[in-house]
């Protein structure tokens, strides 16, 4: 066991180093969870950056949170709590990653959804993305606010703070985070060009006829033309309008 704990450490501290270059996090932001057992979890620390992580400051926690070995000198990620809640929902899941990504939490501000069915990528992987409501940060808030949306999908947008992905493993986890936030920057910058091509629901169908037969693990919300998801959605006409502004400023550019 301790040599597969070595092993998940040392992932952490990969996936963290990844996460902190491509500008997925800042400062101290974001954490990292993986699920090794019935009831234990290894967490990154609060207080660190995640690009400059050592094993030494991954902290193994019991399923409530509490440390099981003692740490002096690090504290568990203050949002461990929502992560205990994903692990409480998803016995499928054994990773979960938070971070604030530039595009995702663009779009998490602004209220808009990643529901388009826009890259045939990104629905077999992330379906349409919800955005749930907004809560205080280190507080049951967050975690009351995810639930109505991870038992139905592996990646949630939390409103003006981040975004969340949940995996079988750490690599999985860490994949559709990054999958996540290369198609909402396409998305962005297809709005900024003035137009957001939908792939029809016929093609969509036959898109998941391939999830199917692969049998590609996880959940998903299946997006559709209408981008309707769970939630309610941001004006059609406040979409239109902000395409309008930045077609119009690109053209007297």
């Amino acid at each position: 066991m301790r040599a597969n704990i070595f092993e998940l450490k040392q992932t952490i501290i990969e996936i963290g180093r990844r996460l902190w270059e491509r500008g997925f996090v800042a400062s101290n932001d974001g954490n990292i969870t993986v699920k090794f057992s019935e009831n234990e979890l290894l967490t990154t620390p609060t207080g660190v950056s995640k690009g400059f992580m050592t094993p030494e400051m991954i902290i193994r926690v019991d399923g409530t949170g509490k440390p099981l070995e003692p740490n002096a000198r690090y504290r568990p990620s203050s949002e461990v709590k929502m992560h205990l809640k994903v692990y409480q929902q998803r016995s499928d899941i054994f990773s979960i990653i938070h971070t604030h990504p530039p595009y995702c939490t663009s779009f998490a501000v602004a209220g808009i959804h990643l529901d388009k069915c826009v890259l045939p990528e990104a629905i077999l992987t992330l379906g349409a993305v919800p955005i749930a409501p907004y809560g205080t940060p280190s507080t049951m808030e967050i975690p009351d606010a995810i639930e109505p949306y991870i038992t139905k999908c592996d990646a949630v947008l939390l409103a003006n703070h981040g975004a969340l992905t949940l995996g079988t493993d750490l690599m999985a986890a860490y994949h559709r985070m990054e999958t996540l936030e290369h198609s909402a920057r396409i998305v962005f910058l297809s709005i900024q060009l003035g137009n957001v091509n939908v792939i029809p629901p016929a093609q969509v169908s036959k898109l998941m006829d391939v999830r199917s037969a692969m049998k590609m693990p996880g959940r998903i919300m299946t997006c559709a033309p209408d981008c309707q998801t769970d939630q309610k959605q941001a004006p059609d006409d406040l979409v239109d309008k902000i395409t309008k502004i930045v077609t119009e400023k690109l053209k007297s550019g």
